[in-house]
């Protein structure tokens, strides 16, 4: 049997929090990457799917847990293991050619064979004529193509993408894909197998043989699905569409989780909220009353219909959801009466309805109410909470949290924020 090109075990990674003590990133993480395989890993915003890349890369130390290359411990920096990043990380007063042969100049190779080598990735990615191109001059396709061969000239064995076609138009990207598939696929490239993080569905079963399911807080591993389908794929395809059904239906399924998809626990003061506008949140309740689904939705379906990926979406169900305006569960969305009533209402109504689920189910909204009241001049500062949050979640969880009770607050005339001061306070209470 062939080793595994890559053996992650018992993966963990945690960060330091100001209170002392830690953020735990991801817990109990196994992967394995055999030769000609594609590996998907799919999952939310903050799942810790670009952080195990970077263990992977050797650009970090895991807390625990154990990264073999080849049967060898993973070092910084990990040869034969190259990166394409999301952003296109290009250095702008170089020229394609020079950018490219960065990574080569970097091994000492002779200069001959640096041109040579760099000549030829230009090539076969498809940008030959614009060597002497600088990155101002060229598209987000082309640039992202300038980074793909800059990864491929070190003659890597495996190959790191993290959501290397996020940052593009949709026609670009989907360009970039299928030429990447069929120089993958006709044995063009110089690599034998590649991690790929998405937050796309239909991208990981377009692209993946194997795909692996994250949750999150923290990240880990909560399923793994084949993907049998040759190459290439059609999204049209009946089995296509059957897999990202699949891949919705775990998704939503119930997990352990602060905010759970499904019926779903009560929220906490400290539930990290998703940042959802309540226009967005307006906006999907009228989807779903609308006739055409009459109150429930396939997810998938859904999503096409509003050209959204589930990292879109999930945040705006999860926070329906939440405030009882809808149920999530088996890939499926679901009004609650309640949801139905709100459709029902004009806005003066629907804001008072949004606040007394505000109030009942989103207990920071609630607490932050109740201190205003009982201060003799109705005014707190931001820091009053920020600071109570932060011992409980992480710095940028406690400011993304705030930010959406703020803008749930205001909307539903529970209290009003001044930016400029930092202030809560009752200047429009109901």
């Amino acid at each position: 049997m062939t080793a595994a090109l890559l053996d992650v075990h018992a993966l963990r990674q945690s960060f330091p929090r100001a209170d002392g003590g830690e953020h735990l990133v991801l817990e109990g993480v196994e992967l394995s990457l055999a030769q000609g395989q594609i590996v998907g890993l799919l999952g939310r915003t903050g799942s810790g799917k670009s952080t195990l890349l970077r263990l992977i890369a050797g650009l970090a130390e895991p807390s625990a847990g154990t990264i073999t290359y080849l049967g060898e411990p993973v070092h910084a920096p990990a040869p034969g293991i190259a990166m394409v990043f999301q952003s296109f990380a290009l250095f702008p007063w170089l020229t394609v050619l020079e950018n490219v042969q960065l990574g080569l100049e970097a091994l000492g190779l002779p200069e001959a064979e640096i041109r040579k080598r760099a000549l030829a990735a230009i090539d076969l990615i498809g940008l030959d004529g614009y060597e002497s191109a600088f990155p101002r001059e060229l598209s987000g396709g082309m640039r992202q193509r300038v980074g793909f061969a800059r990864a491929l000239v070190v003659h890597p064995n495996i190959l790191l993408m993290d959501e290397p076609f996020s940052a593009l138009d949709v026609l670009t990207a989907e360009t970039l894909r299928t030429d990447f598939l069929e120089l993958w696929g006709d044995g063009k490239l110089p690599i034998k197998g590649v991690i790929l993080v998405t937050h796309n569905i239909e991208e990981a079963v377009l692209m993946c043989d194997r795909i692996l399911l994250f949750s999150t807080n923290p990240g880990r591993i909560i399923s793994e699905i084949t993907v049998d389908l040759r190459q290439p794929r059609n999204r049209l395809d009946p089995q296509f569409r059957e897999l990202v059904e699949k891949i919705y239906v775990a998704m939503t399924a119930r997990t352990p989780t602060p905010l759970q998809i499904g019926t779903g626990p009560a929220a906490t003061i400290y539930t990290v909220l998703p940042r959802v506008s309540a226009n967005l949140l307006s906006g999907l309740i009228e989807t779903l009353a609308a006739p055409q689904f009459h109150g429930k939705a396939d997810l998938p379906v859904l999503a096409d219909e509003l050209h959204m990926d589930f990292d879109e979406l999930f945040p705006v169900a999860e926070s329906l959801q939440l405030l009882r305006f809808a149920e999530v569960e088996g890939g499926d969305i679901k009004l609650t009466d309640t949801g139905k009533q709100f459709a029902e209402l004009g806005t003066d109504d629907r804001k008072k309805l949004f606040q007394r689920q505000l109030l009942a189910y989103v207990p920071l909204a609630a607490h932050i109410r109740h201190v205003l009241q009982e201060r003799a001049h109705h005014g707190a500062p931001k820091s009053r909470f920020f600071d109570e949050l932060e011992d409980h979640m992480t710095s940028e969880d406690a400011e993304l949290t705030l930010r959406a009770v703020i803008a749930w607050g205001r909307y539903a005339e529970v209290f009003a924020y001044d930016d400029d001061s930092g202030t809560f306070s009752l200047e429009n209470p109901t």
